[in-house]
């Protein structure tokens, strides 16, 4: 399952870089010919209500929620281990000082909290990353803070601190290695969850306008044909499906391989 699910992944992505350049039907571009005709051999996933091939536009729409999705999770998780880590390694003040921080952004739910955001600013590519990294940080940030208290607790470490070695180098030599499995854990199930985060705003019209596009743009525009052209939704549909199970299967799948004991 894990092997499939990479190979699923690596495909979808392959296909949203590679494939414009070798499918070169202009995304936006509108055919009064062919509004809403089927798949076929012309349109392989058919086209939507504006008469533009869908294929096109879920190439051009899959590289902007990669790009949201994988960028996201990356700023997220490196919030999330810098404050993680330095809760546990200064401790005191800077520790009660990260919990209510945590508690704080907890306090709020994350799909209102993202709609708050959103509908203050005109959103875009990179506005979407930074906000989708601001409020998914918080997971990631207990968990390491949580290990990293472990960590703290190693003979080695305490040896290190009374050598007087600089805090930096401690936590870049000897803490970044212990966490890595689990800060690549929460960074897969971060993408995932940073795709189906920008979808669910495309969807409400809250995420990425027009003339750019996404998964969840596509699919919010098909919502309302839905009755007779399926394959406007199915499509983005289906893709973010297969992206955020890979994501899923292949977080499983680490955590599984890092942690004997789930795995008995």
């Amino acid at each position: 399952m894990p092997l499939f699910s990479i190979a699923a992944l690596l495909a979808v992505i392959v296909f949203s870089f590679i494939g414009p350049c070798l499918y070169r039907i202009d995304p936006l571009y509108l055919d009064s010919h062919a509004i809403l005709l089927p798949p076929s051999l012309h349109h392989w996933f058919g086209t939507d209500r504006l008469g533009r091939d869908l294929l096109s536009r879920m190439m051009e729409g899959g590289q902007v929620s990669l790009i949201i999705g994988f960028m996201s999770a990356l700023i997220s998780t490196l919030i999330g281990l810098l404050y993680g880590v330095s809760a546990a390694f200064l401790r005191g003040g800077f520790d009660k000082l990260f919990i209510i921080m945590v508690d704080l952004f907890l306090t709020f739910p994350t799909l209102f909290l993202l709609l708050t955001l959103v509908s203050y600013v005109n959103a875009s590519v990179w506005v979407l990353i930074v906000i989708i990294s601001v409020t998914g940080w918080m997971g990631t940030a207990r968990l390491i803070r949580s290990e990293s208290f472990a960590i703290s607790s190693k003979p080695f470490i305490r040896i290190l601190q009374i050598g007087k070695i600089h805090p930096l180098k401690i936590m870049l030599k000897y803490y970044a290695p212990l966490l890595a499995p689990i800060v690549l854990v929460s960074f897969t199930f971060g993408v995932g969850g940073a795709i189906l985060a920008e979808s669910g705003l495309s969807f409400l019209g809250l995420g990425i306008v027009a003339p750019q596009m996404s998964w969840g743009s596509i699919l919010s525009g098909g919502k309302e044909v839905i009755d007779i052209a399926w394959w406007v939704s199915f499509f983005p549909g289906l893709m973010i499906f297969i992206v955020t199970f890979s994501l899923m299967n292949i977080s499983n799948a680490l955590q599984m391989h890092w942690n004997p004991k789930e795995a008995r």
